[in-house]
């Protein structure tokens, strides 16, 4: 999806209560507010098939599944996303009585396009290491054949990253696996830039 940076000037609270009758959506990071576009048809395949992968596996579990309707609070510096797929393996915690901003996701993922791929690398991953339940952040590209796979060991984060369709994405806070086959399915690349 695609963030256009608008300035303001509202507080954290301003901006949820001006989010939550906002006719689209907004991402919100440290006073200033991105307004996301529509997504591709390949976003939109991605999206899917991640989501379909981890609720099918996650479904007789505790775990919980959410897209990209559901946003997730970030502190200290009060950032606020809507990541296209969630999941949550505790109790989902969340900032007040309306439910709608989640506040201790275990695995987060993004999917990126040219437009976001640098802000979903830099500032939002900084944000979302902040998270203390955090444990794994994906980045998928909608472009090419590459997911990366962030993982907190300890106090530090790693990396490791994924290029065939034949690669098994292994995501072990929750015990879950999604092959790049399943991922990618059905998403057509294109040889333009």
């Amino acid at each position: 999806m695609t963030a256009i940076a608008v300035q303001t000037q509202l507080t954290p609270e301003e901006y949820l209560a001006w989010e939550r009758k906002a006719p689209f959506k907004n991402e919100y990071l440290s006073g200033q507010i991105l307004a996301m576009s529509g997504a591709s048809l390949a976003h939109n395949l991605i999206t899917g098939n991640i989501f379909n992968g981890l609720y099918n596996q996650l479904m007789e579990r505790e775990c919980i599944t959410f897209t990209g309707e559901m946003r997730v609070k970030a502190r200290p510096i009060t950032s606020y996303f809507y990541p296209d797929v969630a999941v949550v393996c505790d109790e989902p915690r969340f900032e007040d009585d309306v439910f709608d901003t989640l506040l201790n996701p275990t695995v987060v993922v993004e999917v990126l396009s040219r437009s976001t791929a640098a802000y979903d690398k830099g500032e939002k991953f900084e944000s979302y290491k902040q998270i203390a339940s955090l444990q794994e952040y994906i980045l998928v590209s909608q472009d090419r054949v590459n997911v990366e796979r962030h993982f907190r060991l300890g106090t530090q984060w790693r990396a490791i990253e994924f290029q065939e369709l034949a690669d098994i994405l292994s995501l072990d806070s929750i015990r879950c696996e999604l092959p790049l086959g399943h991922i990618y399915r059905r998403v057509k690349f294109t040889d333009t830039p």
